[in-house]
């Protein structure tokens, strides 16, 4: 008698749990935080894609470039990992070098399978909702411009919340040389590319919507990982810059040496002389040039100096 009260008590609570169950699930969903509804960091996998690097071809005037969208992971300061948003599979994305007059013929790839990206360039005039438009995951989109403004260029995702795409790393130059090139072109001996950008905090989305970035850098990492640009004593140097942003202005210094010749957004129309300091916007763009007088290590760097202190610098080393 005393088994079957037992066996009965158990069936009892068998069935309860069971209506339990069936009426209030437990609920194995992770908890929403609100924020992620504006910034949404890469989503977490063991897949990572290598840099591809792009396929570029002229035919005359015409030049072919294959672009892709996809996610890296990278080393951008010592012990920081950024799981990033690339072209091509680098931050910054692949320097392209046209020249004034030509026809582009874009053909991007998205192999992020988790979101649409798209390609903005600033070089040209086109309608962004037909050029510049979304390419879903694992789908192609092919797009043409023509380049009839010279200058130094910022290309990049334009895919909303475009602020998230640009701050996880889909950023890059486009260089469109002027028919007639620049008044010094002669003189330079030596000529490097920078593009200054912001890493922001993937487990804190307040900072980027506030702008207070982990790292700011030039050319994708922090100071400590970059090697000198070696020049010589007596040498022109020209320096290419973007500012990728997506939040602070470039105050952009080289310590020791005045800038003898400006070119605003890298046009040649737009010329300066004796500067010490040029600022650029975000999404802006400025050639600078100096003759080296000495020799020594000339810190490159942004003179809003808690930017600097936070990585954007690098350095010229002339023999």
């Amino acid at each position: 008698m005393r088994k079957k009260y037992i066996l009965a008590l158990g069936v009892v609570a068998t069935v309860l749990t069971l209506l339990l169950l069936y009426f209030f699930p437990l609920n194995t969903e992770e908890p929403t935080n609100p924020s992620n509804q504006t910034i949404r960091y890469a989503k977490k996998t063991e897949k990572y894609s290598h840099p591809i690097k792009p396929v570029i071809h002229r035919k005359g005037h015409n030049v072919y470039i294959q672009m892709t969208a996809q996610v890296t992971k990278l080393k951008i300061a010592p012990g920081i990992i950024h799981q990033a948003w690339t072209f091509n599979g680098t931050v910054p994305g692949p320097i392209l070098k046209v020249n004034q007059g030509d026809t582009l013929h874009i053909s991007f790839k998205n192999l992020d399978p988790n979101m649409p990206h798209s390609v903005d360039f600033h070089a040209v005039n086109a309608s962004p909702s037909k050029n510049f438009a979304n390419v879903l995951p694992n789908k192609s989109g092919e797009f043409v411009y023509t380049t009839d403004t010279p200058g130094i260029f910022m290309y990049h995702c334009d895919t909303e919340p475009v602020l998230e795409h640009v701050a996880n790393g889909m950023f890059g130059m486009i260089i469109v040389k002027p028919k007639s090139g620049y008044p010094t072109d002669n003189q330079v001996d030596r000529t490097f590319t920078l593009i200054q950008s912001e890493w922001y905090d993937e487990s804190n989305s307040n900072s980027l919507q506030n702008g207070t970035p982990q790292a700011v850098v030039f050319n994708g990492k922090d100071f400590s990982m970059q090697k000198p640009l070696a020049a010589r004593n007596g040498e022109r140097i020209r320096l290419e810059i973007v500012n990728a942003g997506p939040n602070h202005f470039s105050a952009f210094h080289v310590i020791g040496a005045v800038f003898d010749r400006v070119y605003l957004n890298g046009n040649p129309a737009d010329m300066l002389h004796g500067q010490q300091t040029v600022t650029i916007p975000p999404g802006g763009s400025a050639i600078v040039e100096f003759v080296v007088k000495e020799k020594g290590d000339y810190p490159i760097i942004s003179h809003s100096l808690m930017d600097m202190q936070k990585g954007a610098k690098i350095i010229l080393h002339a023999e």
